[in-house]
C-alpha cells in the first residue's frame, strides 16, 4: 500500500485564518473533554456543528463514540507551510506516539510528525504527564474557493470512502476536490488527508473590528463579540444573519442608533411601490462595542423569514443513517468496507495549487481503539452488520423450508 498523503499549502506570511478538522470521537467524551483535546472553546465547538447551547449543563453533555464533528481551529503559517500548532496533549499511562496519532487524534497527525514537533522526546518511551505539541493539518487558500467565500476542513480518508461519496457528503464536487488538493486523478487511499472546501458566508465588517473577515460555513453557527452575538448563513444564500446569542453574558447595547430596532430585527411593509424593508444588522465588534447598522430598502416583494440551519439537541447516539459509508462511485470500484480504520499518516504530501466548492454536518467513521480513555460503547455498525446477517440467515432457512414443503 502506498504512503498516505496530506495536502500542504505553502505560505510566506504570518497571518492566520480559521479552519476546521474533521474528527470522529474514538470513545464517549464530554463536550469539555473534546474541547480540551484541541484547546478550543466548547461553545464554539457546539455551534460549529449546529448543536444548541441552550440546554442545561450542555458543556458536560456526553457525546457518543463515532460521532463526526467539525473542530474549529486557528491555522497559522509555520516554517513556510500552513498548520495548526495550538493543540497540546498531556500523555497518560500506556500512551505511545502511535496510539496518540492513530486513536486519540484519528490519523490527523502521524507519529513522525509528533516526534519532529517535540525533539526532546527520545525513542518511543513516553513519561506520563509529558506535554506534547500536536501539529495538525489545515489550509486557508485566502478564505475563498472559485472566488466565493469558503473555509477548509481537513478530512481523513477512511477505507470505505470514495471521492464521489466525500464530495456528496460535503456538498462539493469531485472536480473541485481534485483541484483544491492538486490531484492528478481522483485516487485516494485510507489515511490520506484531503482539504475539503466548505462554502460559506463572508462578512463586510470594518477593518478596525476585532472580528473583521469573519467567515461562517453554511450550516454552522459562530459566536462573536465576546459571546454576545450569534451569526450564521441564511440557507440558500450568501447572506450572514446575526442576532443576540442565547447565553447569559454581559453585553453592550444591541439597539440600532436612533431607532427602537434591536440587533436582528427585520420588518417588512408591502406597498404599491414594493416591499419596504427595515433591518438592524450586526456590523462588527470594536473597543468593547457592538456595532449595528440600520438600513432601509425597497424591494419588489417581501422576503420570507430567515431560513437558518436548525439547531439540534446535543446528541446521545449517532443517527442510524450516519453509520453507513457514502455511496460508492458508479464509475469506479469501491474498496470493501472495513470496520477497522488505519489513520497513520505517512511521509507523503501533495503541494496544493490555488483552489478552484456548503457544508453539511456529516457522517461518522469507525475509529480505532481508544488509547487510554474511558471505555467506549460498542459500534452500532458492527451490531447492524450482525443483525443483517442474522436476517439473511432466517430468510434462507424459510426459503429452504418452502422448497421442502413443495
Amino acid at each position: 500500500m502506498s504512503n498516505s498523503k496530506s495536502t500542504i499549502e505553502p505560505c510566506s506570511t504570518s497571518d492566520t485564518c480559521n479552519s476546521f478538522l474533521g474528527y470522529t470521537l474514538y470513545t464517549d467524551l464530554k463536550v469539555t473533554e473534546v474541547s480540551s483535546l484541541f484547546q478550543v472553546d466548547p461553545i464554539s465547538l457546539l455551534l460549529s456543528n449546529s448543536i444548541s447551547i441552550s440546554y442545561p449543563d450542555v458543556e458536560n453533555h456526553l457525546l457518543p463514540q463515532s460521532l463526526f464533528l467539525k473542530i474549529p481551529i486557528t491555522c497559522s503559517c509555520i516554517d513556510g507551510i500552513r498548520k495548526s500548532v495550538t493543540t497540546r496533549y498531556k500523555t497518560r499511562t500506556l500512551d505511545t506516539l502511535g496510539s496518540i496519532a492513530d486513536s486519540v487524534y484519528g490519523g490527523l497527525v502521524s507519529p513522525e510528525q509528533i516526534q519532529v514537533a517535540n525533539p526532546v522526546i527520545e525513542g518511543s518511551k513516553l513519561d506520563v504527564g509529558t506535554t506534547l505539541v500536536i501539529p495538525l493539518p489545515c489550509t486557508c487558500f485566502n478564505g475563498t474557493d472559485d472566488s466565493l467565500p469558503a473555509l477548509y476542513l481537513s478530512y481523513v480518508v477512511r477505507g470505505i470512502d470514495t471521492m464521489s461519496g466525500i464530495a456528496k457528503r460535503f456538498s462539493t464536487s469531485v472536480t473541485d476536490l481534485t483541484n483544491v488538493n492538486a490531484m492528478g486523478a481522483p485516487d485516494i487511499n485510507p489515511g490520506d488527508i484531503l482539504s475539503v472546501p466548505l462554502l460559506a458566508c463572508g462578512s463586510n465588517f470594518p477593518k478596525y473590528a476585532t472580528d473583521y473577515g469573519l467567515i461562517i460555513p453554511n450550516g454552522s453557527y459562530a459566536l462573536t463579540a465576546g459571546h454576545c452575538v450569534q451569526c450564521s448563513c441564511v440557507l440558500g444564500s450568501r447572506s450572514m444573519y446575526c442576532e443576540p446569542a442565547s447565553i447569559a453574558v454581559s453585553c453592550s447595547s444591541m439597539q440600532c442608533r436612533n431607532s427602537k430596532f434591536m440587533l436582528g430585527n427585520i420588518t417588512s411593509q408591502q406597498s404599491s411601490a414594493g416591499c419596504k424593508l427595515t433591518t438592524c444588522s450586526y456590523n462588527g465588534f470594536a473597543d468593547g462595542t457592538i456595532l449595528t447598522t440600520l438600513s432601509r430598502s425597497l424591494q419588489p416583494r417581501c422576503p420570507g423569514p430567515q431560513q437558518l440551519a436548525p439547531l439540534i439537541a446535543p446528541p446521545d447516539t449517532v443517527p442510524k443513517e450516519l453509520m453507513y459509508a457514502p455511496s460508492p462511485s458508479p464509475t469506479s470500484s469501491s474498496p470493501s468496507p472495513s470496520l477497522e480504520f488505519d489513520g497513520v499518516v505517512g511521509g507523503g504530501s501533495i503541494v496544493a495549487a490555488a483552489p478552484r466548492g456548503f457544508t453539511v454536518p456529516s457522517s461518522s467513521s469507525i475509529p480505532g481503539n481508544p488509547a487510554n480513555g474511558p471505555g467506549g460503547s460498542i459500534s452500532m455498525a458492527s451490531c447492524s452488520s450482525s443483525y443483517y446477517s442474522f436476517i439473511v440467515f432466517l430468510i434462507s432457512i424459510a426459503s429452504c423450508s418452502c422448497v421442502f414443503l413443495v
